[in-house]
This record gives C-alpha cells, structure tokens and sequence, in this order.
C-alpha cells in the first residue's frame, strides 16, 4: 500500500480515534485518515506494536495502550485524549477478535470473550466518547458480512456483529439530536495478520479461504485492508453528512446476492 503524494484535505484538523489501530484493518483506516489530514490516535494491547504503528503512521500519530474489554483502560484512554486533545471528530470502534467453533465445540470461555471485545468493548468505547465529541462528529463501527451470511464454524463472531450492527440503528437514533452520525462498515474477506493470530489459520489454509472466498464474489476476488479504510473514510466524512443508521457492505458483493 502506497500513500506517496496522496495527500489530501478531506479530514483537515479533525482528531481520530481508531481502536485496535496496530494492524490490518485499524492500521490501514489510520494511514488513510493521517495522510487525509487527521491527527490519528490509535490503540493496541501490546506496546511494540503499538509504537511500530505510530512510526508507520507517521503524520502527528499518538499511541495508547489498551485492551477495549477493560473498563480501567477504557477510562484512561479517554482521559488521555482529553488531556492531549480535547476532544474526537472520528471513532472509529475497530478492535474485536474471533475464532472459529463450530455449534458443539462452542465453549463459555469462547462466547464470554468474543462478546467482551466486540460487544461489551465497542459499546462502552463508543459510550466513553461520547462526551468528547461535538456536533458533526462521525462514529464508524467494524461490522462484517458474517452478520448476514451463515459462515460454518462462526456462529458467536457473527452474532457479535449483528449485535453491533443493532445497537447502530439504536444510537443513530439516540444520537440525532447531537448530530452525531453513526454507521457501520461490513468487510467481505480481507486476509490480515489477524488470519493467523486471531483465527490460528496456515499459509495454506488462509490460500484456500482466499480462494474459496473469491470464486464466491461477483467481483472475483478478496478485498484489501485499504479498501476498507476508504469506505470508513468516506463513512467518516462530510461526504456522508446525509447519512446515518446504515450498514455499508465492502465484500465484492458477496453477501448481496
């Protein structure tokens, strides 16, 4: 990926706060929204990532350490953006995780943790910012296709999700008189360090899942962890100001048809 003299004004002075910001998806929406303008703040549970990320990032970019599923490090990066910025135009609630377990395998440990970062970990990550964020501000959730589409072996990642992809119509509406805008965006496959460290998946097993996953897209093949960062972007931006409450798919059009 390449962010040579693609400069741009799009988000000129507004302050973005993206969790889980140390690779993949997080990574690339904080290069994109850097190069865009922003001042980009990130979050990751391990600090050598975390200062790698902000060193690629480059562009006034802060880390924050923090795992979202805990309240005490909720509470301390919102007051170090407090202290350092004063407030966010931009959230971006990206951390989550997830592992494959079929229905019969599934185990409380499993269900408790894949809830506690994607759900109870985006819910109060968006509800700690809130009273940093004024009017004309944009929250941009990370959803996934698997809401809607019946993944084998994926079932409580893909509830997770659709748990987020309600509470967005919800805090649309409980936003509104704020003018604050919320919308989530839906990745189709975009293999990402996350395939072997999240989901434990080979060389040769992420090949196979990238095959397989791009003879099902009309548009052939899998995405790109920047082609995401464009969709949050635009989600993020005045060029969205009209809307709200939506779920944005970015699968090559796999779950539409």
């Amino acid at each position: 990926m390449s962010f040579q003299n693609s400069h741009t004004s799009k988000h000129h002075g507004k302050i973005a706060l993206i969790t889980g910001g140390t690779s993949g998806l997080g990574l690339a929406t904080a290069q994109r929204l850097a190069v865009e303008g922003a001042r980009v703040i990130v979050t990751g549970r391990r600090q050598a990532a975390l200062e790698a990320a902000v060193e690629q990032i480059g562009h006034n970019a802060t880390g924050i350490r923090g795992d979202i599923s805990n309240a005490a490090d909720l509470d301390r990066l919102y007051s170090t953006v407090e202290k350092q910025v004063g407030r966010l135009d931009i959230l971006f609630a990206n951390a989550g995780g997830g592992e494959f377990r079929p229905l019969g395998d599934i185990t409380e440990e499993h269900f408790d943790k894949t809830f506690a970062i994607n759900v109870k970990g985006t819910v109060f990550t968006v509800q700690r910012a809130l009273p940093l964020m004024p009017a004309g501000s944009a929250i941009v959730i990370n959803g996934s296709m698997v809401s809607v589409k019946g993944l084998p072996a994926f079932g409580v990642y893909a509830a997770s999700k659709a748990a987020l992809r309600s509470f967005a119509r919800t805090w649309s509406v409980d936003l509104k008189d704020r003018g604050i805008r919320v919308n989530v965006v839906a990745p189709g496959t975009i293999v990402t360090p996350a395939y072997k460290s999240e989901l434990g998946l080979s060389d040769e097993q992420i090949e196979g899942f990238k095959n397989q996953a791009a003879a099902l897209a009309p548009l052939g093949r899998t995405g790109t962890a920047d082609e995401i960062a464009k969709a949050v972007s635009f989600l993020a931006s005045e060029d969205a100001s009209y809307i709200t409450g939506i779920e944005l798919f970015v699968d090559g059009g796999t779950a539409q048809i």
